[in-house]
C-alpha cells in the first residue's frame, strides 16, 4: 500500500441539475474504490432529500468521517461532508457569480448550516442551490457555525461561474472577501487551470492550490485529486490543517486534467465552432470572427491578465503535480472505440483489479506489469501519458479540449489483437 491518501472534495449527487441518477452514495462508494480515492466528499449536503440519505446511508467511523454502511468495496472508501452552493449578487456595479464548496466537520454541523441558509433562500429544488447572498456574507454564515468549516472558491477561473472569472468575477480574493479574506486559504484551480498558471499570481503564493473533480457522473469521480501523506490517519482536523496551508510537507501532490482538456482553456465561440487563442481574441478586438458576437474569454486569458510573474518563480516551495488522462480516455484510444463502450469497459475491468485501482494504473504500476496483465500497446499509451508525450485540442466556450495520446503516423504502433493478453 502506498503511504498516500488521495482525496476528491468536490462531487454531486443525483439531485443536482445535470447530474447522473447513478450519483448515490453506494455507487459513489463503489466507483471511489476502483478509482483509487480513500475520502471523497458528499456533495451537495443542503439538498434536503440527500441529506436525509447521507444519514440514512452513512455512519461515523473512529476516525470521524464517515462510510457507507452495509456495503462492502474492496477497499475503505470514506466520506466527509461538502456541499457547492453558488452565489449571484451584485458588488461593486457588478454582477457577481460564484460557486464555493463548503467542507464541514459533522453532520451536527451540516444540520446547522442547513437551518440558516433555508431562511435565506431556497436549497431544495437543486443539489448545488443558488442563492442571493454576497459570498462574504454566507463564509460569516459558515463561520458562525462552525471556525471548522472551511470554504474553497470552486473552479476558480471558469469564465461564468467562479472567483476570478472573465464573466463575473473579482480580480482578487481581498476584493471579494474583503475583511474575512484571510479565512480564505486555499483555491480549487478547476480543470481548465493547472498549477503553474496559478503559480503566476503573486497574489496566490500563500494559498493552497487544491483540485477536485466536480464530478456530474460516477466516471468522473477523481478526474482530479488531491495526494496527501497517509501517516497514521487521516483526521478531519489534519485535512483542514493541510487545506489551510499548515503541515505543508503532507500534501504531496495533486493530480491534473490537463488544463487543455478543460473546457474552457482557450477563448471563443461555441455556436460558431471558433476557437482563440488568447492573441487571436485580441486582434478580433475581443468578437467572434464569424458573427461579431461577444466572444466568451477562457481561463488561459483570465489569467494572462491578472499574472505579475513566471510561473517558475519559488518553485522549490510548491506542491508538485501529476498531469493525467483518465484510463477509459485513453483505452478508447488504444481500442479506436468510444470511452463508453462494452469493449472499454471490459479491458477496464481486467486491467484495475489486477493492477490495484485506476490510478494504480495511471501513476503507480510499472510499465512491465501493464503489458502482462493488459498489452504492450496500453503500457506504451500510458508509458506516453506519463512522459507528457501526447497533444491536446484545447477547449473553448463549454466545449472539451480532446487529447490524442498518439499523434498522426503513430497509429502503426497498435496491434489490437494484443490487448487482452
Amino acid at each position: 500500500m502506498h503511504d498516500e491518501y488521495i482525496v476528491d472534495l468536490h462531487i454531486h449527487s443525483k439531485f443536482s441539475r445535470a447530474c447522473s441518477r447513478d450519483l448515490v452514495l453506494p455507487k459513489i462508494a463503489e466507483t471511489a474504490a476502483l478509482k483509487g480515492i480513500h475520502l471523497v466528499g458528499t456533495g451537495d449536503f443542503t439538498h434536503p432529500e440527500w441529506f436525509q440519505m447521507m444519514k440514512n446511508e452513512l455512519q461515523q467511523n473512529d476516525l470521524g468521517f464517515y462510510e457507507v454502511k452495509n456495503v462492502k468495496t474492496f477497499r475503505p472508501v470514506e466520506f466527509v461532508p461538502t456541499a457547492e452552493i453558488s452565489c449571484i449578487y451584485s458588488k461593486n456595479g457588478a454582477v457577481r457569480r460564484l460557486h464555493l464548496l463548503v467542507v464541514a466537520p459533522t453532520f451536527e454541523i451540516v444540520e446547522k448550516i442547513n437551518r440558516r441558509l433555508e431562511a435565506i433562500g431556497n436549497i431544495h429544488s437543486d443539489g448545488r442551490p443558488i442563492l442571493g447572498l454576497d459570498a462574504k456574507e454566507l463564509l460569516k454564515i459558515m463561520l458562525d457555525v462552525s471556525d471548522e468549516c472551511l470554504m474553497i472558491p470552486a473552479h476558480a477561473w471558469t469564465p461564468w461561474f467562479s472567483i476570478f472569472g472573465s464573466k463575473s468575477g473579482f480580480d482578487s480574493i481581498e476584493e471579494c472577501f474583503e475583511e474575512l479574506a484571510s479565512h480564505i486559504t486555499s483555491i480549487e484551480t478547476g480543470l481548465s487551470s493547472d498549477p503553474p498558471m496559478n503559480w503566476r499570481l503573486s497574489k496566490l503564493d500563500n494559498i493552497t492550490l487544491v483540485s477536485n473533480s466536480d464530478a456530474h457522473s460516477l466516471d468522473n469521480l477523481g478526474r482530479e485529486a488531491n495526494v496527501f501523506k497517509r501517516g497514521e490517519g487521516m483526521i478531519y482536523q489534519r485535512l483542514i490543517n493541510i487545506l489551510r496551508g499548515q503541515n505543508k510537507d503532507d500534501f504531496l501532490y495533486t493530480i491534473e486534467f490537463y488544463p487543455e482538456e478543460g473546457k474552457y482553456h482557450f477563448d471563443g465561440h461555441a455556436v460558431c465552432g471558433v476557437r482563440l487563442t488568447p492573441e487571436e481574441t485580441e486582434r478580433y478586438g475581443g468578437r467572434c470572427p464569424k458573427c461579431q458576437k461577444l466572444a466568451t474569454v477562457g481561463v488561459l486569458n483570465r489569467v494572462n491578465e491578472l499574472a505579475d510573474q513566471s510561473g517558475n518563480d519559488k518553485i522549490s516551495g510548491r506542491t508538485s503535480f501529476k498531469s493525467i488522462v483518465p484510463l477509459r480516455e485513453i483505452l478508447a484510444e488504444v481500442l479506436n472505440v468510444g470511452k463508453h463502450t462494452k469493449s472499454v469497459d471490459a479491458v477496464y475491468r481486467s486491467l484495475v483489479p489486477r493492477l490495484g485501482s485506476e490510478f494504480d494504473v495511471l501513476i503507480y504500476a510499472s510499465i512491465a506489469d501493464i503489458a502482462a496483465v493488459g498489452s504492450k500497446e496500453i503500457a506504451l499509451a500510458v508509458e506516453k501519458m506519463r512522459e507528457r508525450d501526447i497533444e491536446v485540442v484545447p477547449g473553448y466556450d463549454g466545449v472539451f479540449g480532446t487529447v490524442h495520446i498518439f499523434k498522426e503516423g503513430e497509429r502503426h504502433l497498435m496491434k489490437q489483437d494484443t490487448l487482452f493478453g
